[in-house]
């Protein structure tokens, strides 16, 4: 038995995003966002949307494990989504994903348990596998977008708690020379006074919010707040199972798979640094605002210098 391979890692990833946007992935999604759904319901389908790839080679047993449910809600569940039961709708999954991927037994192949390997390599493959997989979903027209947001927002606020915050503090610092107003909202002094200085948003700004696995109540919490204020939401997150995904006017998605931590951040960087380089070259006027940066900060470097010999 075998570990998945890189390639085989990156179809998971690729197959979850492109899953969540068919049909069947759809009407999962919108269970999610159900607020009269059971809360069993919601976790199945959550699960389904995350692992669309494993679930196809679940049993119901498993599954229910993994949902923390039982096969009887399951095969109910099923039901309720216009299949005759749960081997129904799992074909139904595998039929989906036969589209992207191999047929069914190279489905199954690719979640079979590996050959062992370091934990250290299986961490390299999995931020390889991510970074992968971001830049093959990344829409260049959707950063256009975004960067057009951005430019013309009256103040850009960037949320992330947790290991998000230094994602966002990243992001804040870069964005921060071509936007009017930037507001990095945890920074210091956590929730009280993250929402204080969310306060003030309104229709005219933009939210870019950050959060992944463990996901921070408070981020979902605050983000709410402010898309019932009218401010545009854009969030960074690692699924379409994401709970900001029903929050989002636009959504970024940086896989966050990694087998030892909660989550990774590499594809999180590698699409903050691509939304970054969206927006610096989107006006004329803000390669001027570069050299205006450079000029201000330039007495503080230090330049590399060649030695003589």
């Amino acid at each position: 038995m075998k570990k998945p391979s890189l390639s085989h890692q990156s179809a998971d990833s690729s197959a979850d995003t492109a899953f969540a946007q068919s049909d069947l992935g759809r009407k999962l999604l919108l269970i999610l966002s159900d607020a009269k759904a059971s809360a069993a319901n919601k976790a199945v389908a959550e699960q389904l949307l995350r692992n669309p790839v494993r679930a196809t080679a679940w049993g119901i047993e498993e599954l229910a494990a993994h949902a923390n449910t039982s096969a009887a809600t399951l095969s109910r569940f099923a039901r309720s989504m216009g299949f005759t039961g749960f081997a129904a709708m799992r074909d139904a999954m595998a039929q989906v994903l036969q589209s992207m991927l191999q047929p069914m037994e190279k489905l199954r192949d690719a979640v079979q348990p590996g050959a062992k390997q370091g934990a250290v390599t299986q961490s390299l493959e999995a931020g390889l596998n991510n970074a992968r997989s971001a830049a093959q979903a990344l829409d260049a027209a959707q950063l256009t977008r975004i960067s057009a947001r951005l430019a013309t927002a009256g103040t850009v606020y960037v949320m992330g708690f947790g290991i998000s915050s230094h994602l966002a503090a990243m992001l804040a610092l870069d964005l921060q020379p071509f936007c009017k107003t930037l507001i990095n909202v945890v920074e210091f002094g956590g929730t009280e006074v993250a929402a204080g200085r969310l306060m003030n948003i309104d229709k005219n700004d933009v939210l870019i919010v950050l959060s992944f696995p463990r996901y921070a109540r408070d981020a979902i919490q605050l983000t709410s707040y402010a898309r019932d204020r009218g401010a545009h939401v854009v969030a960074l997150t690692d699924a379409m199972a994401s709970p900001l995904v029903a929050q989002a006017d636009e959504v970024l998605l940086a896989t966050a798979h990694h087998p030892v931590i909660s989550s990774s951040s590499v594809a999180a960087v590698l699409l903050i640094e691509a939304l970054v380089t969206s927006l610096m070259v989107s006006r004329k006027g803000h390669v001027q605002q570069a050299g205006k940066l450079t000029e201000a900060i330039a007495s503080y470097l230090i330049s590399p210098v060649s030695k003589k010999r």
